[in-house]
């Protein structure tokens, strides 16, 4: 079979789904309709805001569903009239067995981690916030429990000291759209021999990474100056690691955005010290240099760039 014959609906609402998507569609898939999140409110103006995937699909004259219910008998109508032998799903909303069991020749997921590991909704700054030095992306069959269908496909990448949440997302959106676009051509071939995870956990622990809230992205200085670090850079750009400074009397919200490994040793975890315009903080075993920063309020800047602008030199995180 080829698989440009395979008839597929897509699954999915961010810019990370965009890219499969327009991958899937410029190598000639044949796309019958892409599922996405209802318009939402933004801004001041509260304007409706549509998905990535949906503002793709509309350019590229593909039809869009933006169901509120997926369970929806009248949904779930619709999308059986277009008749699709495979489902694609990414970065989506968990789907019901009434829908993922739907097309013949099932519904795939890809997942931004390796799995087993970091099953969840927030799986590559976990993976950077716990300190590890490869991840990839992996595609599985849709089964009952989220994350834990027999996985189809991985394709790996380093995480370097220099990553943070925003490098690793870009390079797994385009090795997810590499994976999406194979996987569809070893279903067409016939030559998908899906593992079960149960197999894969043998060799390769599972490790949650559920949604991030803001209390998991508050500083903790009192632990390494490493994994002070990966936290940071496990949360940056967004949502972006946070602590509270003094400066003088006042105690002000700051969201600490890139940082830099030194060699220094430290005494006194969340000490400020500031030199020639440059700023450091002692966590429990070394220092680190804060590059940059947003304070509450302000935009984002460069460590100096606050300090020439700070009416006095902050004391300490807490």
């Amino acid at each position: 079979m080829d698989y440009k014959d395979i008839k597929i609906v897509f699954f999915g609402t961010p810019d990370f789904a965009v890219e499969s998507l327009r991958t899937l569609k410029e190598a000639g898939c044949d796309i019958r309709a892409v599922v996405t999140a209802t318009d939402k409110p933004a801004g001041r103006g509260h304007k409706l805001l549509e998905s990535a995937v949906k503002q793709y699909a509309v350019a590229n004259s593909i039809p869009v569903l933006q169901p509120a219910n997926l369970k929806s008998p009248e949904f779930q109508e619709e999308l059986k009239a277009f008749d699709a032998d495979l489902f694609i799903v990414i970065a989506f909303r968990m789907l019901p067995q009434s829908v993922w069991a739907m097309p013949p020749l099932g519904t795939f997921n890809v997942h931004g981690s390796l799995l087993p590991r970091y099953r969840g909704a927030a799986p590559i700054n976990r993976a950077i916030m716990n300190g590890e030095t490869k991840t990839g992306v992996s595609t599985f069959f849709l089964t009952h429990e989220i994350d834990t269908g027999d996985v189809i496909g991985k394709l790996e990448t380093p995480i370097t000291e220099d990553d943070n949440a925003g490098t690793v997302h870009d390079r797994l959106m385009a090795l997810g759209a590499e994976l999406a676009l194979q996987t569809v051509k070893d279903i067409a071939e016939g030559n998908v021999h899906p593992v079960a995870q149960s197999i894969l956990e043998q060799d390769n622990t599972p490790c949650p990474a559920p949604k991030i809230f803001k209390d998991d992205c508050r500083i903790n200085w009192n632990e390494s100056a490493k994994k002070v670090r990966d936290h940071i850079r496990g949360l940056s750009p967004y949502p972006a690691a946070w602590t509270i400074m003094q400066e003088g009397a006042e105690e002000i919200s700051v969201k600490i955005l890139d940082t830099l490994s030194t060699d220094a040793p430290a005494s006194n975890p969340g000490r400020i010290s500031v030199e020639n315009g440059r700023m450091w903080v002692d966590c429990a075993d070394k220092r680190l240099e804060i590059l940059s920063l947003q304070v509450q309020g302000k935009k984002r800047m460069g460590a100096s760039d606050y300090l020439r602008g700070c009416r006095s030199v902050p004391e300490k995180f807490i």
